[in-house]
């Protein structure tokens, strides 16, 4: 898959952590679980959603930092990344997060790093590959089934409040005796 003129690609150091979270703000609030759990229900842990989300995103880099590549600009900056669990108990490798800094979209950064990724799981002997979006994001729902990926299941999360705010304490109440 070829890059962008200039752009490069190379594994995730730990230096590059707090440019991967700013990325990460910019990108993930529209098409996140957590953001969407804070917009029904409101906020509901300290830092929010991004909190959340960051938090992600730093377990991906400490439990397999092999398997987080990020995407260089010319001028030698972070511009997107791409992390990946690989189990080759199942020969299955999982992309779990996957983001292009919003200054950088629409040049096929996030198409680059995502073949990037898959070539890498081949190589380490993966034989099939997932990854997860969400209805909302249309952006992943067209790239992709154009890279080979295809729809599996359709999968529906549940979220409610447990502390009583916003009147949802309980999961479900009944008049019926």
């Amino acid at each position: 898959m070829e890059l962008p003129k200039g752009y490069t690609i190379r594994r995730f150091r730990p230096e590059d952590l707090p440019r991967l979270l700013e990325i990460t703000d910019a990108t993930f609030g529209p098409v996140s679980i957590d953001g969407n759990m804070e917009r029904l229900l409101g906020p509901f842990s300290p830092g929010g959603w991004r909190a959340r989300k960051r938090e992600a995103i730093a377990e991906d880099c400490r439990a397999q930092p092999d398997g987080v590549y990020v995407a260089v600009d010319p001028r030698g900056a972070v511009a997107g990344y791409v992390t990946t669990r690989l189990n080759p108990a199942t020969s299955v490798g999982w992309v779990p997060n996957l983001a292009v800094d919003p200054a950088h979209q629409r040049a096929g950064l996030g198409r680059a790093l995502l073949a990037h990724a898959l070539e890498r799981m081949r190589q380490a002997g993966m034989r099939v590959a997932r990854i997860e979006t969400l209805e909302q994001n249309p952006v992943g729902q067209k790239l992709y089934p154009r890279l080979g990926f295809r729809e599996v299941a359709r999968q529906i999360h549940y979220a409610m409040r447990l502390d009583g705010a916003g009147g949802e304490e309980s999961g479900g109440s009944s008049s019926e005796s």
